[in-house]
């Protein structure tokens, strides 16, 4: 990540929360992004859009749930994530910008079961678990079509929680896009055999997520 990010504590039912801020130039509205059950906010997905979209005018809030600031290995329940994340907004809105909630993986079901109650503008689902691997019928469609806000999912292309086929065929809210990263995993990592480098189709993530951040918050 490029610059040297701010970091602030805040103080949840779940405990201490800790925000990084990447400040974006003549930022126009915060993109907030918690990390999944299985790491933390230096994952490559939000690693690459802290350092690609401040330039783009975007502030970007990578948010590290008490569990993981605590240093506990295992996430806690889905209602103590909601708590967390909840408890961190005030914190999140307080540049007086709109704020687009959004995460990858775990985060990104939080994003999508919160956001409209919070007043987000939209929620950005990265690797969005669709189902356990292996376990289709135990669908959670049911949190990202009823999210009730602009959305963008960006799944990859070989991703066992959900590959891009999968979703489309969900059948997906008119307000929804989705959009594949070639060859990549539930991390977004590609073969080494793979057609397109990492960097490459980092640079795919990047560049829908900045697309569609301009169309839909301009």
């Amino acid at each position: 990540m490029s610059g040297t990010p701010k970091a602030e504590t805040v103080l949840t039912p779940a405990g201490e929360a800790r925000i990084h801020w990447f400040a974006g130039d003549r930022a126009r509205l915060v993109l907030a992004l918690g990390h999944g059950a299985g790491g933390g906010v230096e994952a490559r997905d939000l690693r690459a859009l802290a350092t690609a979209l401040p330039a783009r005018g975007v502030t970007v809030a990578l948010v590290e749930q008490p569990w993981r600031v605590a240093g506990r290995k295992v996430a806690p329940a889905p209602r103590t994530l909601d708590a967390g994340w909840t408890a961190l907004w005030p914190a999140l809105a307080a540049p007086g910008l709109p704020v687009v909630a959004g995460g990858r993986s775990a985060g990104a079901r939080v994003a999508c079961r919160t956001g409209e109650a919070l007043g987000a503008r939209a929620v950005l689902a990265l690797a969005f678990p669709l189902h356990p691997p292996g376990k289709p019928e135990k669908s959670r469609a049911g949190e990202l079509t009823g999210a009730g806000l602009p959305v963008l999912v960006v799944q990859g292309g070989r991703d066992p929680f959900g590959r891009p086929e999968e979703f489309r065929a969900v059948g997906l809210p008119g307000d929804t896009e989705l959009a594949e990263v070639p060859g990549g995993d539930h991390g977004f990592a590609v073969p080494k055999r793979a057609e397109a480098g990492q960097d490459e189709v980092l640079a795919v993530l990047t560049g829908a997520v900045a697309d569609w951040l301009a169309r839909t918050v301009p």
